[in-house]
């Protein structure tokens, strides 16, 4: 029976929440982490495979099990990262070659005709899952969209690296009404209607930046592991682009489950999705451990950034938690991956690291039965990490 998701009714959002896939039938889950093993069953829960994507159809190139478009290889992109034009800017005008969706898996990723990589998919199933973390991401900060103390009276100007569906730029653009935002992303699936003073520009953060100097008061990121082939780089073209006296703001997860009441086997679904991230991490060359890595402030303070303040978190997946802010948070943690369990792995498990997709589906069943066993107190590790440009940087 397909478990009950409590409404959201939020002060700064209404968003419909999909129900998560039904428990498979039968299923009695274990209650101590020892029991927490793969399973050979298939996974019940499939993408949609076709549908609309900025108005355009996207066919999915189903070859019949629900799982197309294996012809549509992108293993090149594991090579050379540059553009095939050599462009060597990042800021790009919204042309049709940027709409050419490629289709891995019946499921649609940004055009690489720019040169980028990406694991993410574009499509709708992902879009909601990523406004669905949105939300989790607002209950874990008491609902503040950012925790550097930023005045208001000096926030003239704001960057969004990594924007995705544009959802906090948006936010942000409407409690800082004064302010410019400026999304930036490899997608254009941001919506048509924002805020007036908000606007979306596609840029590929990890090329040469076009952004003026010093033009900046404050850059916000925000999950961009496995996206990043050089964080030193990015942090900074960040500290080049703020004003002096302009913050930084990145907030990152672990891909790393643990548990606060017992420990997870090496072998459990769970403890293998981190082995796996971590080897797809290396072959693209951009890691998905970025705190056990500890880029965030290794990379803030090369840059040159002063008054480095870190905030650990845990961010709870499942109902567990007493506290009614964090049981929500995990609630929506945990319908957040079962939204979209198959957008997160694809594309690394059949184009990194190069494993049948059925061994995938296999997989994928045994992870859902993992995450929703009772009495095991899942979460996953966060960091906020925000500084300030020295105000006399030149």
């Amino acid at each position: 029976m397909a478990r009950d998701v409590p409404s959201y009714d939020d002060s700064r959002h209404r968003v419909t929440i999909p129900q998560p896939c039904p428990e498979e039938p039968g299923f009695d889950a274990p209650g101590d982490c020892s029991e927490l093993k793969p399973v050979d069953a298939l996974s019940r829960c499939r993408p949609i495979h076709s549908e609309q994507v900025n108005g355009s159809q996207v066919v999915s190139g189903d070859s019949g099990d629900g799982y197309g478009g294996g012809d549509d290889d992108v293993d090149s992109a594991l090579g050379d990262d540059e553009s095939d034009d050599g462009d060597t800017l990042s800021t790009v005008s919204l042309s049709e070659s940027i709409m050419q969706y490629r289709v891995v898996n019946g499921r649609t990723y940004h055009s690489e005709k720019h040169g980028c990589l990406y694991w993410g998919p574009n499509d709708e199933r992902s879009n909601e899952a990523e406004d669905i973390g949105h939300q989790v991401f607002l209950y874990l900060l008491d609902n503040k969209l950012f925790l550097a103390p930023l005045q208001r009276n000096e926030i003239r100007r704001v960057l969004d690296i990594g924007t995705g569906t544009g959802i906090w730029a948006n936010d942000f653009a409407d409690d800082f009404p004064g302010a410019e935002v400026i999304g930036t992303d490899i997608s254009p699936i941001q919506p048509a209607w924002t805020a007036p003073n908000c606007r979306f520009e596609m840029e590929d953060a990890e090329q040469e930046w076009t952004f003026s100097p010093n033009s900046f008061d404050y850059i916000h990121m925000r999950t961009l592991g496995g996206s990043i082939q050089d964080w030193a780089k990015l942090f900074q073209q960040s500290y080049d682009t703020l004003r002096p006296g302009g913050w930084i703001e990145t907030y990152e997860t672990a891909c790393v489950f643990s548990s606060d009441n017992c420990e997870l086997p090496d072998d459990s679904p769970l403890s293998l999705w981190t082995d796996y991230f971590t080897e797809a991490g290396k072959l693209m060359r951009r890691t998905f451990n970025v705190l056990s890595d500890n880029v965030q402030v290794e990379g803030i303070r090369a840059a040159g950034f002063e008054n480095i303040e870190v905030v650990p978190m845990k961010s709870p997946v499942g109902s567990w938690p007493s506290d009614p802010k964090r049981k929500r948070a995990g609630i929506y943690a945990k319908v957040a991956l079962e939204q979209d369990l198959e957008g997160y792995i694809s594309f690394v498990w059949t184009h990194v690291l190069q494993k049948p997709i059925e061994e995938m589906h296999v997989y994928l069943a045994s992870f859902r039965k993992a995450l929703r066993a009772p009495n095991v107190h899942l979460y996953l590790e966060q960091r906020v990490v925000y500084a300030r440009k020295p105000f006399n940087a030149t």
